[in-house]
């Protein structure tokens, strides 16, 4: 295991105070719902020096999201600010040219002007990923959070304790209480429904469990090595631009965790479209942080279970409702992962 950050300490970045400030010189401005998006996050089409761009929005009065993971801060603008969006600028583009942060309600909100990759993006679909696109993903996975290796968070990014409190009762209520505004919480609460009538005894009362109390779960992955994580790994994020590199986009669930916390989101999130199977990406996953430096003896099998069933207790809802055996996978994975609590 390493035992040092593998990075220096990253340079800054500026922030601006305002939107205007952010989109001077902008010739176009056009607002637009993005089909992959279902924070509720607004999103403008913006047009500058004759280039297109994407205007983010953030503030957690619009992002159920950010209140399901009990976020304070606009993480996305802090993580720009620290410079942590640059660590691994050699294989990930974030695609992020400027951000303006103070804003909203509280100034709880920020705003990411990005420039547009849609064409690098990973299309809408359900057709299996091509091989060497998963591979190349699941490799700079590896790479972000080899370079970090041995974080600590001096920023104030989502906590560890935060890491597996969303879609629990207590926020899914909440959503419940505002009419539920966004689809998604109803939605979950639907799902957890129905996995409680799915489920096996055993990996019920272990994922119930923990959506009541998650500290023993977070007490356990704490004993394990933790590095920076993005938190988002879904598909609609990724991309693979005309410079080879991996584009990186959505970077508001960042802090500090284990590793296989977002490997696990990523297999969850995209399941449908892996081009082989879970147990073989875990594989893959696992020789690519040992090519990038990280020794896994010793702690890989225990943060993985853990964190596979931390995955359960974030998206047993979603898997609910999916196949039998997709549905089997999980809950198995959530039994073997509550033997190491």
């Amino acid at each position: 295991m390493l035992a040092e950050m593998r990075t220096g300490k990253p340079a800054p970045r500026p922030v601006a105070g305002s939107i205007e400030e952010l989109l001077d010189g902008a010739t176009f401005r056009q607002p637009f719902l993005h089909s992959d998006s279902k924070s509720g996050a607004p999103f403008e089409r913006v047009m500058i020096d004759g280039e297109p761009h994407i205007l983010k929005h953030v503030h957690i009065d619009d992002d159920w999201t950010m209140r399901f993971f009990g976020e304070t801060t606009c993480i996305p603008v802090d993580v720009w600010r620290h410079g942590l969006m640059d660590v691994l600028d050699e294989r990930i583009d974030h695609a992020t040219v400027a951000v303006a942060g103070g804003l909203g309600r509280d100034g709880l909100g920020g705003a990411l002007l990005m420039r547009d990759v849609g064409p690098s993006m990973v299309p809408a679909g359900d057709d299996p990923l091509p091989l060497e696109h998963h591979a190349q993903l699941l490799d700079d996975l590896a790479a972000l959070g080899a370079r970090m290796w041995g974080w600590t968070d001096d920023v104030g990014l989502l906590p560890l304790a935060n890491r597996w409190v969303a879609f629990n009762d207590a926020g899914i209520a909440a959503e419940e209480a505002r009419g539920f505004p966004d689809a998604v919480p109803r939605i979950a609460q639907e799902g957890w429904a129905l996995f409680d009538g799915r489920a096996a005894r055993e990996a019920r009362l272990a994922v119930q469990a923990l959506r009541r109390d998650t500290r023993p779960l977070v007490d356990a992955v704490a004993r394990t090595p933790l590095t920076f994580l993005h938190g988002d790994w879904k598909l609609g994020n990724l991309g693979i631009g005309a410079d080879g590199r991996t584009v990186l986009l959505d970077w508001t669930y960042c802090g500090i965790g284990p590793i296989c916390s977002d490997l696990g989101w990523y297999l969850a999130i995209n399941s449908a479209r892996l081009p082989h199977r879970k147990e073989d990406a875990i594989a893959a996953f696992r020789g690519s942080l040992e090519r990038h430096g990280v020794d896994t003896a010793g702690w890989w099998e225990r943060q993985l279970g853990l964190c596979l069933l931390g995955t359960v207790v974030l998206l047993g809802w979603e898997k609910a409702f999916g196949g039998d055996d997709e549905f089997a996978w999980w809950c198995d994975r959530a039994v073997e992962g509550a033997r190491y609590l």
